[in-house]
């Protein structure tokens, strides 16, 4: 397994999940993994495979249930899943945003309802905040639910939404202008339940998913737009039963989504330097291995550099936020460190391996097109290099 990216005081049964995760990811997930991303096919018997490994109710409390673990725990088995292929990671993603908001934000009836149905796989979830003109721009948010007696009537448009086709349900951010006098107090998440499946939904009147969107890389898993038009959903579905609290819900979704985003770039920079490596000491130039080169030895050692650091870094803000503690400055600078290392050690790996990393018969070349979506999934380095730059500025401010 090598020494990079250990995670020191983990329990036993801690080890022992990444153990079996681990074996999972290296028998049933690399050796499909190339060829399921180039057909863009959805990996229905590894998912099947977590299901039964209990992964989609990993962190969802064990009255549920769930295995109640940690999200230290679910961020180091999304490191070792992304290790395998990125799109799998991402199938467990939204569904655990989803299944945190739900527990930490849920009434009751809500939580007795879902949680259970998503520890054991069988209500799949996905999260909707972005829209066409939206971006990071949360405020500008048009989608709308009018209170309609003991429904409310939703109408707009989202975008990306990962696994918006073959989810069940789906948390869906909307202005409703019931909470207060600004923009963030004027959102409401409901929770629409739905079937699987592409165009007009069939037990959700005016829900259409209309298809997968066609992607450079993070292939396999579906994004998708999702349009609504005068959707009617019973008051009793808005996520904690109180309207004007959907950006504080979703932005608590998207702290430990963004710890999740850091696990995946720290994921797929071990698998690339793995190949590079490996790589390195198998192919000869000028009558030596190429790792004998002084050029490739320093592109190594910088290579897994970069793997520690991200590593650590993300491991601190899952302990963060698992002791409680606000960690959306960690959270911040660990999406920004892992997914900048990632691109630039999948980029050295490419290097190494030449050519042929040029060609699809190589993983690189897989590796090569998935590192550009971890810089902009759950906010761009520049969202993140702000939010880490105002509470630097809170922590360090000078008395005047």
């Amino acid at each position: 397994m090598g020494r990079l990216a250990q995670t020191d005081g983990l329990t036993e049964i801690q080890r022992d999940i990444l153990a079996t995760v681990r074996e999972f990811v290296d028998k049933e997930i690399i050796p499909v993994a190339t060829e399921l991303e180039h057909k863009d096919e959805y990996p229905t018997a590894i998912v099947e495979g977590m299901k039964q490994l209990g992964l989609f109710g990993l962190t969802i409390p064990e009255e549920y249930g769930g295995l109640g673990e940690s999200l230290l725990t679910y961020a180091l088995v999304v490191e070792e899943i992304a290790r395998g292929w990125m799109s799998v990671s991402g199938i467990v993603n939204t569904h655990f945003i989803v299944a945190h908001m739900i527990n930490a934000h849920g009434t009751q009836e809500q939580k007795d309802y879902f949680l259970p149905k998503m520890a054991a796989g069988e209500i799949r979830g996905a999260f909707s905040m972005s829209e066409p003109g939206l971006g990071s721009d949360v405020a500008a948010i048009s989608t709308k639910g009018v209170r309609d007696g003991d429904f409310y009537v939703l109408n707009g448009q989202k975008m990306w939404l990962t696994n918006g086709g073959t989810s069940t349900l789906v948390a869906v951010l909307c202005k409703t202008d019931e909470g207060g006098s600004t923009p963030y107090r004027n959102m409401t998440t409901f929770l629409i339940e739905k079937t699987a499946g592409f165009g007009p939904n069939p037990t959700v009147p005016g829900l259409t998913v209309p298809g997968k969107i066609e992607k450079m890389g993070y292939k396999g898993v579906d994004t998708t737009e999702l349009v609504l038009q005068d959707v009617r959903i019973p008051a009793d579905r808005v996520l904690g039963g109180v309207p004007g609290k959907g950006f504080y819900q979703m932005m608590d979704g998207v702290e430990v989504g963004r710890v999740n985003v850091a696990a995946r770039g720290c994921g797929v920079a071990r698998r690339a330097f793995e190949l590079g490596i490996t790589y390195a000491q198998q192919r000869s130039t000028f009558g030596k291995k190429i790792a004998e080169h002084q050029a490739i030895q320093f592109k190594l050692a910088e290579m897994a550099t970069k793997v520690e650091a991200a590593h650590q870094m993300m491991v601190m803000a899952a302990r963060k936020k698992d002791g409680g503690e606000r960690n959306d400055l960690e959270a911040g600078m660990a999406k920004y460190l892992a997914s900048e290392y990632c691109k630039e050690v999948v980029e050295d790996s490419f290097r190494i391996h030449g050519g042929y990393g040029f060609s699809k018969e190589y993983e690189i070349e897989r590796l090569y097109r998935e590192a550009p979506m971890l810089l902009i999934g759950e906010g761009t380095a520049e969202i993140q290099k702000m939010i880490v730059g105002r509470r630097l500025l809170e922590e360090y401010r000078i008395a005047e």
